[in-house]
């Protein structure tokens, strides 16, 4: 499906980055990762999705809370890969305080991160985009980008933020085929995710069972957590000829969580 396209994920060595970049990879995508963790375990993830789907796939190391260092990434993209096709913006962080007591460092960070490079990233992409007369970016939001949670209020800017820059770039994306969307999950199941449910279980004196119930699926109905497989599917599903006319829309996948 999408033979001949290159696929730029940030934040993709670990968790829904992860699952995005190798279920784009499976349709027929190159793709650069981008992300931190162990150099061994990086090339073996890239050499693992190169032999299994016969695509390129390239990783970049780059600090995304840098804005020259996302210049970097983007001009090696140009380079080595003839520049990025499709733009998932998923890169994140999040630090929980009262807005009294929040670290200024942690709001410069996230809104750094969760926000700021997503700008940079899409401003050097779309050039690329609409000289092809073709792009799709997917920025990874969250149901924080449509409603608040207490001590959270760098990550529930950002986020607020992020569907403001992608309502942007869907409406200047428009006439030249590129199409912006942002994906808005509930709490999926990943491996920090699951650390975070240990240490809560142990600083609250609570079973896992009853963090995961109690704690981070009491405002998702379904009382299941978002799939990493589930995300991926959506963002391919957005690459495809069949979402052409999804522009520039806030796209919940957080078990009814916002439909409260």
């Amino acid at each position: 499906m999408l033979k001949g396209k290159t696929a730029l994920v940030t934040g993709s060595t670990s968790g829904i980055g992860k699952a995005i970049a190798s279920r784009l990879a499976a349709d027929g995508a190159n793709v650069i990762l981008n992300g931190f963790g162990d150099a061994k375990e990086i090339d073996a993830l890239r050499a693992g999705l190169e032999r299994d789907h016969k695509v390129r796939v390239g990783f970049s190391g780059a600090d995304l809370t840098r804005a020259e260092a996302i210049e970097g990434m983007m001009a090696d993209a140009a380079k080595d890969f003839g520049g990025v096709d499709i733009l998932v913006n998923n890169a994140g962080t999040q630090f929980v305080s009262p807005i009294e007591d929040f670290p200024v460092a942690k709001w410069d960070l996230i809104i750094a991160l969760n926000l700021s490079s997503a700008f940079h990233t899409t401003r050097l992409a779309l050039p690329h985009m609409k000289s092809k007369k073709w792009g799709r970016i997917v920025n990874m939001g969250s149901a924080h980008a449509k409603v608040a949670s207490p001590f959270k209020s760098a990550y529930v800017a950002a986020k607020h933020g992020l569907s403001g820059l992608t309502k942007t770039t869907a409406l200047e994306g428009a006439p030249h085929g590129v199409r912006a969307n942002l994906i808005c999950p509930g709490y999926v199941f990943t491996p920090l995710v699951e650390g975070q449910i240990a240490d809560t279980a142990k600083a609250r004196g609570m079973t896992e069972e009853q963090v995961k119930n109690d704690v981070l699926l009491a405002a998702q109905p379904t009382k299941e957590f978002v799939t990493v497989e589930q995300v991926a599917g959506f963002a391919s599903f957005l690459c495809s000829p069949a979402a052409d006319s999804i522009n520039g829309a806030d796209l919940s996948i957080d078990g009814g969580w916002t439909a409260q």
